[in-house]
């Protein structure tokens, strides 16, 4: 069964909840003060079900909110996930101020459809209702309830005159509205919360998008706490799940009424984050003052409100009727999506005096403003894979993850994951273990390489490489992303990496002439000692360099294992240690056993030398420790 949420929208008295009782059989005005006063305060809800001319049934959920100003707010909570309007004016008082608000906040809203209701039309003559007709008409001009779009329809609630025309009308717009995403992630804004006897905590709001059933796990927002759904009603009848679309009341097990409140929003878990920083485009009205940089409004998205700082991305102010993009700096964390829609009231006195829609929920530091104007313009108006690639490409080399596009466009994995192997098909974007990186920022990294190698060389002659987390902290990428990276200047033959070392191809170490003696000198003078090897600083003492550069030759014999080190002052070259080998493997005719004392003889060094020796042959595996002895292998 298709699922529609009508909202009322008008002056207070013009008759929104006698219209929605009429239609519905069902009185809004739950609260005490409500029925004393004779006015809607807080939000009302009703429902009916009709048939379309094409026989599909349809289930309508009705929001009835209220018309003071004072209550605007509760207003606002109320229209944010409706399908269309009744924008409801009294015809003994035409067009009123109430109604001039309202009805700009749906347009605001982007509400695509709806019907001008004319209420009362039973207390004035002919004449009165043309005259309020005529007024409404060009109240509405140019708007999503033009009367060349839309219905302007006269009832009379008391009478019932005109209430099946509404019926009719009604159903016949809910065939053109499109079907909420109901494979979208779970999100339903709670508009209510309350105890019912028996059940415990029962939290009420307009499921947005996705679906939620029994024994289901969601995640309240911002408080971030996990519940889980003992019960599930959609318009007043028990169900087993809801879909988007749908008025929701959902029992909750485990959580107090205490603890939830009007504004949180439950949602799929372990997936969205909040955020006090969002990207939109803010529209101003007509009537209203010229918006500030830095000026701070009341924010309303959905049933949630807070107080938001606008950054101007361009210019120190936004002139009314105008346009532009902007930040948003909350002082709330928000759980926001693109495309989620907002409304702007004036800090003081407070008044509508425009909206916004949600271009990006987590907007990066220091960013030029041409990048992130144009990066927003792509938001706005491009499809889903140039919104994707967009992102992508944003991140850099740091490369985005799936979980990471999933979280910035609200999109499940399961509508991204062919969208980005057709980007990945065509070349536009690479992968990199778990991250995706566009192709433009994959090159431009392997140039930087090159460049940060290039550099490193010339300032490090003596050295033959770049370590590869040196590396990467210069990039500014992660592990896997480095990898990638080396791995194609690998094939391109323009870098190679030996253990964690990099440089460039074919680049060795360049050495002047002074100092290639100096490591002839270290190189021989260990050499020719064998086993009983000099003190490194002795060594290095009588060469014609200075330490420092002395010190890097002796890295290179390390490196290149022509030395090898076993202790801090203890260095053997290797050709010493390859005979020791030799000593040991003929000694094993022998005996296959030798101690510290037998090994001291064999080779004639002291203790200070062979304990380290034998410790070195045993992570060789030439010989292993068994009590005092070593069995040689």
């Amino acid at each position: 069964m298709k699922s529609i949420i009508i909202g009322t929208a008008g002056h207070i008295d013009h008759g929104k909840t006698a219209l929605v009782r009429a239609l519905t059989g069902i009185d809004t005005d739950r609260l005490e003060e409500e029925k004393r006063r004779g006015i809607t305060i807080d939000l009302g809800f009703a429902h009916m079900e009709l048939m379309a001319d094409s026989g599909e049934k349809l289930r309508f959920g009705f929001i009835d909110v209220p018309g003071h100003e004072r209550f605007v707010r509760n207003m606002l909570a109320g229209v944010g996930g409706i399908d269309l309007v009744l924008l409801v004016v009294a015809a003994d008082e035409s067009i009123m101020p109430q109604t001039r608000e309202h009805f700009e906040i749906c347009r605001l809203l982007s509400i695509p459809r709806g019907i001008t209701v004319i209420t009362k039309a039973d207390l004035v003559d002919e004449d009165t209702l043309s005259v309020a007709r005529m007024e409404i008409e060009e109240f509405v001009r140019g708007s999503f309830l033009d009367a060349g779009r839309s219905s302007i329809l006269a009832v009379s609630a008391l009478a019932g005159a005109g209430l099946e025309e509404l019926k009719k009308e009604i159903a016949r717009l809910a065939g053109e509205i499109p079907a909420r995403d109901t494979e979208a992630l779970l999100r339903l804004p709670i508009d209510r919360v309350f105890v019912m006897k028996g059940f415990g905590t029962v939290v009420t709001g307009t499921l947005i998008a996705g679906k939620v059933q029994k024994e289901d796990e969601v995640e309240v927002f911002p408080t971030r706490q996990r519940i889980r759904i003992r019960g599930v009603q959609v318009h007043g009848s028990s169900s087993e799940k809801a879909i988007a679309g749908q008025r929701t009341a959902l029992n909750l097990a485990g959580v107090a009424v205490e603890e939830l409140a009007r504004g949180m929003t439950l949602a799929t878990p372990g997936i969205l984050e909040l955020t006090q920083k969002i990207d939109v485009r803010i529209s101003l009205l007509h009537d209203a003052k010229p918006l500030k940089n830095r000026a701070r409004v009341h924010l309303h998205v959905f049933a949630s409100e807070t107080i938001a700082e606008v950054m101007l991305h361009e210019g120190n102010s936004l002139k009314p009727g105008e346009s532009a993009f902007a930040q948003l700096r909350t002082d709330a964390p928000m759980l926001l999506l693109p495309g989620d829609r907002c409304i702007l009231r004036q800090f003081s006195p407070v008044i509508t005096i425009g909206g916004a829609v949600v271009l990006d929920a987590f907007p990066h530091r220091r960013q030029k403003k041409d990048a992130v104007i144009a990066f927003l313009n792509t938001l706005a108006g491009g499809s889903l894979p140039e919104v994707v690639l967009a992102r992508i490409l944003r991140q850099g080399p740091e490369g985005l993850s799936l979980a990471g596009v999933v979280r910035e466009t609200g999109a499940k994995k399961s509508m991204l994951q062919p969208l980005i192997a057709a980007l990945l098909q065509q070349k536009k974007v690479l992968q990199a273990g778990e991250l995706l990186v566009a192709a433009e920022a994959f090159t431009k990294a392997l140039a930087r390489i090159i460049a940060v190698l290039d550099a490193f060389h010339k300032a490090n002659p003596l050295v033959a490489g770049i370590s590869k987390e040196e590396l990467r902290e210069k990039l500014g990428v992660r592990p896997e992303v480095l990898e990638a990276l080396l791995a194609q200047l690998a094939r391109d033959k323009k870098a190679e990496a030996t253990g964690e070392q990099v440089r460039l191809a074919g680049r060795g170490v360049e050495l002047k002439d002074d100092e290639a003696k100096a490591k002839g000198d270290i190189e021989k003078a260990f050499a020719s000692a064998g086993l009983k090897v000099p003190a490194m600083f002795d060594v290095l003492g009588k060469l014609p360099i200075d330490k420092n550069r002395a010190q890097k030759l002796v890295t290179l014999l390390l490196r290149d294992r022509v030395l090898v080190k076993l202790a801090d002052d203890l260095v053997f070259h290797q050709s010493a240690l390859a005979g020791l080998r030799q000593i040991l493997a003929s000694y094993k005719a022998q005996s296959p056993k030798i101690d510290v004392a037998k090994f001291k003889d064999l080779t004639g060094v002291s203790r200070k030398y062979a304990i380290p020796l034998l410790e070195y042959l045993d992570r060789e595996r030439v010989t292993r420790r068994v009590g005092d002895e070593r069995v040689i292998l």
